[in-house]
């Protein structure tokens, strides 16, 4: 196990040299880091969003590019970011958390046309709910507004149901050894036992698809 913090230019810099001085090589990155930022977009200063997206979103960024002339040179690697349900359809009360996955999203599918021709393979994995600390670590706006107040009871309170029955991790693992193993792995991937939310992602009229997120975080028309 090796130190990693995907904020910092320097951590990132120092740990991917440390895993090919002790390795050899590098031929497959996992982009797992992040957190959630649980508070409606009102309530939710500039520097939290920031925040949010500096771990979720350029932490990964700070680690491709990191790793990109390792595989060039070497014209074989895989790259698999971790992306979420809530980067194929909009959720209520994690606004920016939402906002990087879907930019994870744009970024991921961008990249794996730009390095498809030097035999990197890119993917994204999109998680439904899953038994980990992600929920209790989650982090909060510091200036909370009552109006919302309701609402976050209503969501908080299907979060909860949904983290009794979700899936351990060890099938999100799984999920990945199988892209690994893949000869021609796909853009994307869903795991977790919320796997109709890419439907909602491209349903037409896009009405439809709204209807039921709110049913689902349990939120009255």
């Amino acid at each position: 196990m090796l130190t990693l913090d995907v904020d910092s230019d320097d951590s990132v810099r120092t740990c991917v040299k440390d895993v090919v001085d002790q390795a050899g090589n590098l031929d497959v990155l996992v982009n797992n880091a992040g957190y959630a930022l649980t508070g409606a977009i009102e309530e939710t200063s500039t520097m939290e969003a920031k925040s949010q997206f500096e771990t979720n979103f350029f932490g990964v960024v700070r680690l491709v590019n990191r790793v990109l002339p390792i595989m060039r040179k070497r014209r074989s690697g895989q790259i698999i970011n971790v992306g979420s349900i809530a980067g194929l359809a909009g959720s209520p009360l994690e606004g920016f958390y939402t906002a990087a996955k879907f930019a994870l999203e744009g970024y991921t599918e961008s990249l794996r046309l730009e390095v498809r021709e030097f035999n990197i393979k890119v993917s994204i994995l999109d998680a439904g709910f899953f038994k980990t600390n992600i929920g209790s670590n989650a982090k909060a706006p510091s200036k909370p507004l009552t109006a919302y107040d309701e609402q976050r009871k209503k969501v908080g309170s299907v979060r909860q149901t949904r983290r009794k029955i979700a899936l351990l991790p060890a099938v999100f693992a799984e999920a990945v050894l199988r892209i690994v193993k893949s000869n021609s792995p796909r853009f994307r991937y869903t795991v977790g036992a919320e796997t109709w939310y890419p439907r909602i992602a491209s349903a037409r009229p896009p009405s439809a698809g709204e209807t039921d997120v709110r049913k689902f975080w349990n939120l009255s028309d």
